[in-house]
């Protein structure tokens, strides 16, 4: 099979450094003898803000273009020790023009066929440090990019890792309660939404955009708590979490 994992500044870098215990424990979840990965990754940001000494995300977007340059190369390197004997790893930074120019997302294709076919796995994120209009939404936190990922490359599932059991609805006066299965997303359900993340962009409005897209495409997703010790496996075989079942995909 082929997945795309999206993996939140909420796993990698809780606390504006990077957790390489968290990241390793997730690593070794992956078969990678089996399976083709392609990993979008967040916590550039987060893991820049570090080594830069600062304590609050920036709100200038210079600031922020710093945090990210600085944090990109320290993320890459934590991936390079993690698969350090497993796999090859290449970096992808990416824009939005990546996916709306047809020469662009062609030469895109052929770059990701090629690194899939030779084992490789690409470590993805969006292109903080040049292109600005991602640090300021065009993607929703590489949420967005996770899912049109997963459609260029006809991924098998996406799965949104982040730091919650998955999609919760209000219950009147009970306790939300974690919907399993979304066959349909509609304006109410994104309306329950929460707002952003402490470090991150994106929240859970982004992360269901993110699933109608792929599931659309005709990719399985699933949101789900990038903490469980089996969260990759069981999400495709037990549907832990939230559940998004696709649509028949056109060949």
């Amino acid at each position: 099979m082929r997945i795309v994992i999206k993996v939140g500044t909420s796993l990698i870098a809780p606390e504006g450094r990077i957790d390489t215990v968290r990241m390793r424990a997730l690593v070794d979840q992956l078969g990678v003898s089996r399976h083709e990965y392609l990993i979008v990754s967040s916590g550039a940001i987060g893991s820049g803000m570090a080594n830069l000494g600062l304590g609050e995300r920036p709100s200038s977007v210079p600031l922020m273009q710093a945090c990210a340059a600085v944090g990109q190369s320290l993320l890459m390197h934590t991936y390079e020790q993690l698969f350090f004997g497993k796999k090859v790893v290449a970096q992808l930074l990416l824009s939005s023009d990546d996916f709306t120019s047809p020469i662009r997302h062609k030469n895109l294709q052929n770059a990701l066929q090629e690194l899939v076919k030779l084992g490789v796995v690409p470590i993805v994120n969006e292109n903080d440090s040049v292109s600005v209009r991602e640090l300021v939404g065009a993607f929703g936190d590489n949420d967005e990019l996770s899912a049109l990922l997963a459609t260029t490359v006809q991924a098998d599932w996406l799965l949104l890792l982040t730091d919650v059991d998955g999609f919760y609805m209000p219950d009147g006066r009970k306790k939300p309660r974690l919907l399993r299965t979304v066959r349909k997303l509609t304006p109410a359900l994104e309306d329950l939404c929460d707002g952003k993340g402490k470090l991150g962009t994106g929240g859970m409005r982004s992360k269901l955009r993110a699933a109608k897209v792929a599931s659309e495409a005709g990719v399985h997703v699933a949101i789900v708590n990038g903490r469980h010790p089996h969260a990759i496996e069981w999400a495709m075989e037990r549907k832990i979490g939230t559940y998004f079942p696709p649509k028949r995909r056109a060949r």
